[in-house]
């Protein structure tokens, strides 16, 4: 169930609304697209209301489900039915087509029956159907859902230039923060139904508006903490729950915690620093903790090291850093944070 959703789209921007399963993502992209009508509420173009009864406004519209829907026929014919359905000659359409097909990759696959498609390969069909459509606005359902890892990285790429080459603006609907910040200006974050943060990525990444934003977007959450004294406007001193006593900022937007109000603790791990255990190291960082390595896992060009201590942390590392600090698993270090990095919400 959707609640007081308020979005705006303006010309050639890309919003993402960004949600977990059952926060209300697939009804609202069916309301977007016209064919489900809100309870409540109305939808907007150019300052119009429309509705699932406005045949003119839904041509100006298209979308690609996350699980498409694909005619009998060929690839082909398929990427070309809203043309033809709109009158151009069949090979005017099959000309507006290539280039779209070749871009999606689609060239050798253009004759192939749709019902031999692997999943992957008819959902870019079904992209390309209303790519070729130039709509005026793009709505896209978990785009890179079938796609494995890799194809998911390199297809993000083209689909970003795709959408803002054949769309004036474009809504992506997806459950994954990187797909979210790969593609859009602005990001939406639908949680029970509600949007409770809007805003560039940076601003989601560097000032969430609650906890579940931050873990969603790539935070780790601490576990529980009190607050043990209030150091400034929006400096805090919190002892978390593993021992350790932290100093961290005031999540944006929030009302300030009392002395032992209970809160959650967030930070990013590419924020957390190393250092050798026996000796200080320079920084400004006011958050020093003894630590030991509990395991060092390789991610792609970074190294992820889990570190045990009075504040369980992971550090995200370059492969040299860690090399040359000797990480591995029960070596002792001491891990530093800055009081900017640390973020506390109310719990």
């Amino acid at each position: 169930m959707l609640r007081d959703v308020s979005l705006e789209l303006e010309r050639n921007q890309v919003l993402a609304v960004l949600g977990p399963n059952g926060a209300g993502k697939s009804t609202l992209f069916r309301i977007l697209l016209l064919v489900e009508a809100p309870d409540a509420g109305r939808v907007l173009l150019d300052g119009r209301q429309v509705s699932t009864g406005h045949a003119e406004a839904r041509r100006r519209i298209a979308g690609v489900f996350q699980r498409p829907w694909l005619f009998r026929g060929t690839a082909l014919a398929n990427v070309a039915y809203g043309l033809r359905a709109r009158g151009m000659s069949r090979r005017e359409a099959e000309s507006v087509c290539a280039p779209v097909l070749d871009a999606l990759g689609l060239t050798e696959l253009a004759y192939m029956p749709a019902d031999a498609l692997s999943g992957g390969e008819a959902q870019r069909v079904a992209l390309a159907r209303a790519l070729v459509l130039r709509p005026e606005v793009l709505l896209l359902d978990e785009p890179t859902a079938n796609l494995d890892v890799t194809a998911q990285r390199r297809f993000r790429e083209d689909l970003e230039h795709l959408v803002r080459a054949h769309a004036r603006a474009a809504i992506v609907v997806t459950h994954d923060a990187a797909e979210a910040f790969a593609l859009a200006d602005r990001v939406a974050v639908l949680e029970n139904g509600a949007i409770t943060q809007a805003g560039a990525p940076a601003e989601l990444v560097g000032a969430p508006a609650t906890s579940f934003i931050a873990a969603f977007t790539g935070a780790e959450l601490l576990l529980d903490g009190l607050v043990e004294a209030v150091e400034g406007e929006d400096l805090l001193a919190v002892r978390v729950s593993a021992g350790a006593l932290l100093r961290g900022r005031l999540a944006e937007g929030h009302e300030q915690p009392v002395v032992g109000a209970r809160v959650h603790v967030a930070y990013r791990p590419e924020d957390v620093t190393l250092g050798p255990a026996d000796r200080e190291a320079s920084t400004s960082a006011v958050n020093r903790i003894p630590v030991v390595v509990s395991s060092v896992v390789p991610t792609g060009g970074l190294v992820r090291v889990r570190l045990d201590g009075a504040a369980p942390l992971a550090a995200l590392l370059t492969r040299g850093s860690a090399d040359a600090l000797g990480l591995t698993r029960g070596v002792p270090a001491t891990a530093y944070l800055k009081a900017a990095a640390l973020r506390v919400f109310p719990a």
